[in-house]
Parts: structure tokens; sequence; C-alpha cells
């Protein structure tokens, strides 16, 4: 890591928004004191005013789009019930340009200050092993296949500044799990296989090829609250054995009455010397308050000493 970056980095995950953000949410954010914010799509049925906000907060930020951001768009039952007139207005469109340069699917955002680099899987994903919605993305993208997409993914890696590299995603890749509750485990029927993302899985490996260095990948998309069971929540933390934090950041609904107050939730990752040191899930409270956390990850200490002297 450059010596002149940032030596301990705080990012703010945010989980699938599905129309949950409000003004405080960018007031929650500072008074944590975050350098880095990450969001991880599903902001509404294409929500144009929600991702307007976001695009409005003035910290360091990078979003990826999900698979509701192009919901009237994207399959032939959008289209049935699209509530706009496509020949007028294009919802998909006003929020790629509303969100700009923050948008990194298929793409990346360079952060010198800290030392890394966003970069984004495919956007408006749903997930799985099979390739869907080919005319949506031939005609948004020009891509055609899971491996032309995972060739947009590493040209954006290859043009990268940084040689620390996060991932950011809707959907997880694959590779984490077959079960219903693994991070990108399929909860419903027929039960279990694995949803996540080939094409992703696919880019992270090639990155890692190239040298470059992955403490984190975080995405949503799959739900913590499992559709069919309510004794178990999905696993939303895996670690692969090149130290690599995968997260999931989908902790829905992210704004909820807890114990009498409106809390609303984010997943923070400490990064320290290009490894987590820390992930976990809090709660704020209406006074900007941690009021309850939930530590995800921790690093063995030994780990964290040796990296931080690196």
């Amino acid at each position: 890591m450059n010596q002149s970056c940032k030596q301990v980095i705080k990012i703010a995950v945010v989980g699938d928004v599905h129309n949950q953000w409000e003004s405080q949410d960018a007031i929650a954010l500072k008074q944590l004191e975050v350098d880095l914010v990450l969001f991880v799509g599903d902001y509404g049925n294409e929500a144009v005013e929600v991702v307007q906000a976001i695009a409005n907060l003035d910290l360091p930020k990078a979003a990826v789009f999900g698979n509701h951001d192009a919901w009237y768009t994207m399959t032939k039952w959008g289209r049935k019930h699209r509530p706009y007139d496509p020949e007028k207005e294009n919802w998909v469109q006003q929020q790629m340009d509303l969100l700009g340069e923050a948008h990194v699917g298929y793409g990346k955002r360079d952060f010198p200050e800290f030392g890394l680099t966003v970069v984004g899987s495919r956007p408006f994903t749903w997930g799985g092993p099979d390739w869907r919605d080919g005319e949506f993305y031939q005609k948004w993208f020009g891509v055609n296949s899971f491996e032309e997409s995972t060739r947009r993914m590493v040209e954006a890696v290859e043009s990268s500044t940084e040689n620390t590299v996060i991932f950011l995603g809707h959907t997880g890749p694959t590779g984490l799990g077959e079960a219903p509750e693994d991070p990108c485990g399929k909860d419903w029927k027929p039960i279990g296989g694995d949803y996540g993302d080939p094409d992703f899985a696919s880019a992270i490996a090639q990155t890692r090829a190239l040298g470059k260095q992955i403490p984190l990948v975080t995405f949503g998309h799959m739900h913590h609250n499992l559709r069919h069971t309510k004794t178990r929540r999905r696993k939303c933390v895996e670690v692969g054995l090149e130290g690599t934090v995968y997260l999931n950041a989908a902790r829905v609904n992210r704004i909820e009455d807890r114990n009498g107050q409106k809390q609303r939730n984010f997943s923070l990752v400490t990064l320290e010397g290009d490894q987590v040191s820390e992930a976990k899930l809090v709660w704020v409270d209406p006074d900007f308050r941690i009021a309850e956390e939930e530590i995800l990850y921790r690093q063995p200490q030994a780990v964290v000493e040796a990296a931080s002297m690196v």
C-alpha cells in the first residue's frame, strides 16, 4: 500500500434499499465517520427519486444497480406493467445519469486517497447459472454471454490505478455454497443450489491472476430472512482461502421499528493494511448513535498486527 494513503479505512456497505432511504441516512453515515460508502443496488422499482437522493450523498461512494432497478425495462412482464411512457421517459437511463461516475457496474472508480479501486460486477443482475435477459444486456451494454460479461469486469480491473481491488456487486459470485442459507444460496422451491453469478466468480479469479489484492467482495440481493424457514437466517459472511471476505449486506428491511424507535442498519467494514480486520452490522437510533451491533467477522489479531506493519 502507498504509504501516503490512509492506513485504516472505514467502509459502510448499504444493503438492498427497496425505497428505504431517508435524509437521516446521510446524517447517520457522517456521524459514523465513514470514509467510503458502497451501495449494492435495488433502490426500488426504477426508483429515480431514491437514486437522486443517494447521488446527492456528499461522501466518497460507489454503487451498482440491482434487478429491481430495471424492473419495468428488463423483462416482458415488467414492460407490460410499466407505469410510464418509454417514448417520453427512460427511468433506467435517468438512474445511471444521476449516479454518474459513482456507478461502477462494468466499470471502476479509483480512490487513490485510500489506495484502492472499487470495481463493479454485472449491473441489474438477478443471479443464477443461466444467461438471462440477453436482449437487455445486448442493448444496454453490448454483452451477450457470461464470457463477455467477465471480460468487461476484467477490463475495468486492468484500467485501475491501484493494486488493491474491492469488488461490488448486486448478486455475489458463485462458489460460496449451494445450501439455501449460504450467501447466494437458493431459498425458494426447489430449495438449494448456488445462485451466484458465474461471470463474477471468473472475474475475481482473473483479477487474482493479475496480482491484485482483493480484501473484500460485497453484494446483496439474497435477503437475510429466508423464505423456507424462520428458525435461522442467511449466512452473510464467507472467508476465502486467499483471505478475501465475502459480505452479503442485504439485511432487509434496512429501516425498522426496533424497541419503539425507528432504526436503520449499515454494514461497517474496517480495512487495515489491505486486509479486512472487522465487519459488523450496526443499527443506528434517531440520535445517530449505534443502538445495537452484530460482529460478522473479526480477523485473528496476529494477522491484523502483521498486516498493519506492511
